[in-house]
């Protein structure tokens, strides 16, 4: 049986516009998957840590910082560790899905200037294997909504040690 001749060029077409759609999806993802995993080496960090131990060891990302998932009050969030944050630095957008109270307004100074925030204190924190209760941090207003800086209030109790690109964090005599 002979097809139709216009009939194949349309079904000839028609497959080259599925196969190229197919591929730019397909790249797409590959890609998206290699730009996420330069920014944040960490993102399979619960699985990493399960039934390791206390040790939460974090991959320094292209930029040179070290981003991690983690929870607060059980809220699933990225943290940027930042050494030069005093607490635990939440944008409002978070803290209104994490469901934190918002109490007294205090002026800090922040990269882009003096901002006011709010005081707030976390029933818990965790990052892979490590979980603290009751840290201080405050919810900032003017901060995206995608990234929570940890601030000192939760590593001020934890040892550090970086090397070649690494982070290990464990808390102090366990």
């Amino acid at each position: 049986m002979k097809m139709n001749p216009a009939h194949q060029k349309g079904s000839s077409k028609a497959f080259t516009i599925i196969f190229w759609l197919l591929l730019m999806g397909s790249l797409t993802l590959f890609f998206n998957g290699f730009i996420e995993q330069k920014y944040n080496p960490n993102r399979h960090l619960m699985e990493m840590e399960a039934g390791l131990g206390t040790d939460v060891v974090l991959l320094r990302n292209q930029a040179g910082h070290y981003v991690a998932p983690g929870f607060i009050n059980g809220h699933e969030v990225t943290f940027l560790l930042d050494t030069g944050a005093t607490n635990i630095s939440v944008p409002a957008g978070i803290a209104r899905e994490a469901g934190l109270k918002q109490g007294r307004q205090a002026m800090v100074n922040t990269a882009n200037g003096v901002v006011p925030v709010y005081s707030t204190e976390l029933d818990t924190v965790q990052l892979g294997a490590i979980k603290l209760q009751h840290i201080q941090a405050h919810i900032n207003p003017h901060m995206s909504d995608d990234i929570v800086l940890l601030g000192m209030s939760f590593m001020k109790h934890l040892e550090m040690t970086q090397r070649d690109g690494t982070l290990t964090l464990s808390l102090p005599g366990i």
